[in-house]
């Protein structure tokens, strides 16, 4: 047991593991070197560690990869496309730790407590959807770990507008609440309503910026989300690539589902499918306004399109 507890620690000390700038929010002079305040997190971790130690071995670690969104973009169906591979072990529910300033405040240690156990061999991956949007999250993820890499999966953009509605729609179907009319948000005094919550989720462009000002093009990869609705595999293949997986996830573990209208998951002989909530059809929108929407997100397609280098089957 004590081999398996030293075993621990050292797999804390690798510099994945370690912060390299402070991670909660406050003035980054804080007065202390530099070596001690990262040894002093280093130490706490080991202790988070060692506390937390499974009999069979396992543990729990900081992400080594997130997926960091888009909202309505298909993370869940990614999640669980890449828990197929045995060396993946997933946190369950999003912890919006880096977003929630409650959560934040916390610190690693808290954000350490919310992920699963898992063996040194395996990647450890969470996943919230807000965090792409999500102004101070960034630099936050970066002095966690500034090798980490992360997983963007995108839509059509006006598609992911009716996909957010459409979830937020639902929600207050199901608490028999009224819900105006997505019209009603989309449009304001005869034009667009620039203004609507869900237009800027979909300005990718502009939360790319903000990710790349800390963090490199290759530590991102983007998952097209229209082409993992249509053909799952090879998307995924890319995925396991850029995460240096062994290739472990076959073709054989998807199948289209006449009913549901989309593919569906098997895994050693067990068939699972995405929640009910999962690929609702969208509201009618009139086919003028549908056309200013694709002439809204055009320009900033285009300009998202020369950021990332790599172009999109978007209207």
């Amino acid at each position: 047991m004590a081999a398996l507890l030293l075993g621990a620690v050292l797999l804390v000390a690798q510099p994945q593991l370690v912060p390299s700038r402070p991670a909660i929010p406050g003035p980054e002079a804080s007065g202390q070197p530099r070596q001690q305040e990262l040894l002093r997190k280093a130490a706490t971790l080991q202790d988070d560690l060692r506390d937390g130690a499974a009999p069979n071995g396992s543990v729990q670690q900081l992400p080594q990869t997130i997926i960091i969104g888009v909202r309505k973009g298909g993370t869940r169906a990614l999640l669980e496309m890449l828990s197929l591979h045995p060396d993946v072990a997933a946190a369950e529910n999003e912890v919006h730790f880096f977003d929630w300033e409650e959560h934040y405040s916390h610190g690693l240690g808290w954000y350490l407590s919310q992920m699963p156990f898992s063996y040194p061999h395996q990647l450890t991956v969470e996943k919230t959807p807000a965090y792409f949007t999500s102004p101070k999250v960034p630099e936050r993820v970066h002095s966690m770990d500034p090798s980490i890499r992360l997983l963007l999966i995108l839509r059509d953009p006006s598609e992911r507008v009716l996909s957010d509605y459409t979830q937020v729609f639902y929600n207050h179907v199901q608490k028999r609440k009224p819900y105006p009319s997505i019209e009603e948000f989309l449009v304001r005094d005869g034009r667009l309503n620039v203004d609507y919550k869900a237009l800027n989720r979909s300005l990718y462009y502009v939360h790319m910026q903000n990710w790349l000002r800390f963090f490199p093009l290759h530590r991102v990869h983007i998952v097209d989300g229209d082409q993992l609705i249509r053909d799952p595999f090879p998307e995924i293949q890319k995925v396991e690539r850029f995460l240096k997986l062994s290739p472990q996830i076959n073709a054989s573990n998807f199948y289209f589902n006449k009913t549901k209208g989309f593919y569906c998951l098997r895994d050693s002989g067990r068939d699972r499918c995405l929640h009910e909530s999962k690929g609702r059809a969208h509201p009618h929108v009139d086919p003028k306004l549908l056309s200013k929407l694709h002439e809204y997100f055009h320009e900033p397609n285009k300009k998202f399109f020369q950021l990332v280098g790599r172009t999109f089957e978007w209207h």
